[in-house]
């Protein structure tokens, strides 16, 4: 029963987009948290494998309502590495889809670290960076 809702998260995350790469989610991963599912970052803001914040997930979930869906993530689900993956799914395809054409790795890294407008942010050259070392 679980493996069938994180399928169904997963698909509901990509249905605006095509799921996004293994690869870059695995590098995402090690430079937010070096892989550890119950990190916490950013003054206990930042929690998770992805260093989730109470913000995203409040924009995950608005985005989930917009596309009429009754999914809806909690603040603890952070700590869940396959609904942690479906929140960064869900926010990448949207805010990547806005670019007016395809993103690249490095857009939606960028997006990740700098928000909706991170992949014209000079301030994540640097991340993006770090993610592509784990590429």
């Amino acid at each position: 029963m679980k493996t069938l809702l994180i399928a169904g998260l997963l698909a509901l995350a990509s249905s605006a987009q095509a799921a996004l790469s293994p690869r870059l989610v695995s590098a995402l991963i090690q430079v937010e948290s070096s892989g550890r599912d119950h990190a916490v970052g950013d003054n206990g803001r930042a929690v998770g494998c992805l260093q989730i914040h109470p913000v995203l997930v409040q924009d995950v979930n608005g985005i989930l309502a917009r596309r009429g869906s009754s999914t809806r993530f909690t603040l603890a689900d952070r700590l869940n590495r396959q609904k942690s993956i479906a929140m960064l799914e869900v926010y990448l395809s949207h805010y990547g889809q806005r670019l007016g054409l395809k993103a690249t790795e490095q857009d939606l890294a960028r997006i990740w670290n700098g928000g909706p407008s991170g992949w014209r942010k000079n301030a994540t050259i640097r991340y993006w960076r770090k993610v592509s070392s784990h590429l």
